[in-house]
């Protein structure tokens, strides 16, 4: 069973840094894109940054040149390094991955961080 452990959300206020951590661990032969996705009390769930296994970036508009998505894959492990960090950040950060279990390649989500930005 493969799972996605999320970790490092946290209470934090305007212009603080937070880091998210995410682990992948089970039967994995091999993950693709790897990303995080946030939802916004209220509002729909919504992509943060994504990195490819080749190491393209995307960003959010709105989080461009504030957040940096950073990935190991010997670990399987992906990062979110937030810096400046602003109310509207706050919501719950999801990790997500494209993993090949041995049996097909698969989308997993983790259960999800909190983060909360205090003005």
């Amino acid at each position: 069973q493969v799972q996605l452990v999320e970790s490092g959300g946290a209470l934090v206020q305007a212009g603080g840094s937070l880091r998210l951590s995410c682990a992948a661990s089970g039967r994995i032969l091999g993950i693709n894109g790897m990303g995080w996705y946030r939802r916004a009390p209220g509002l729909q769930r919504e992509l943060v940054a994504t990195m490819t296994s080749s190491g393209i970036t995307k960003y959010a508009d709105s989080v461009k040149g504030r957040f940096t998505i950073s990935r190991d894959s010997a670990k399987n492990t992906v990062s979110l390094q937030m810096n400046s960090l602003k109310p509207e950040d706050t919501g719950v950060y999801y990790c997500t991955a494209e993993i090949n279990n041995g049996v097909r390649l698969m989308g997993y989500w983790g259960q999800g961080t909190q983060v909360t930005v205090s003005s």
